[in-house]
């Protein structure tokens, strides 16, 4: 018994780590949706380092490059707790449009634009990220708690930082 049991964990299969597949699968798929989200907004910002003009400019572009490597982290972050439940993470454009709650930018916006556009997605990922910790703490998956904490701590810090940059 022991031997197949062994078999089958080599080959991928079963998965024990506390948590009933269904729940793994709940939380996986929440998951899916905030790394669809953090993808978006990652695409986002680096666009609008590339494209951001006028007074603000060096302010800007590297507190936007600042962001986005913060972003390019924490997709593969969130990527690896998927597969580390047992799922596959999403990883194509197609995937991530049907998944994300931040609608794309057309153009190039002004630079204040593109800080309310900022804000509104550090926002929305932090939604995101709230919606799952139901089904977390359901299953007691502490890995994905502290994993949902961590990203709302950055997104929320990061939102203030944006909005300060929009007080008169």
């Amino acid at each position: 018994m022991e031997m197949i049991v062994a078999k089958k964990q080599a080959k991928g299969g079963s998965i024990d780590i506390g948590i009933p597949e269904k729940d793994r699968k709940a939380i996986a798929d929440g998951l899916s949706c905030l790394l669809a989200d953090t993808y978006t907004l990652y695409l986002k910002t680096h666009n609008f380092h590339w494209n951001v003009t006028g007074p603000m400019f060096q302010t800007l572009h590297l507190m936007f490059e600042t962001q986005y490597n913060e972003l390019a982290l924490a997709v593969d972050l969130i990527a690896e707790r998927i597969r580390a439940l047992g799922f596959p993470a999403p990883g194509t454009y197609k995937a991530y449009a049907k998944l994300s709650s931040i609608p794309e930018t057309d153009g190039v916006p002004e630079a204040r634009d593109m800080i309310r556009l900022l804000v509104e997605g550090q926002e929305a990922v932090v939604r995101t990220a709230r919606k799952v910790f139901p089904r977390v703490d359901k299953a007691g998956d502490e890995s994905s708690a502290d994993l949902l904490t961590q990203r709302m701590q950055v997104h929320e810090k990061t939102a203030w930082m944006l909005r300060a940059l929009l007080e008169k």
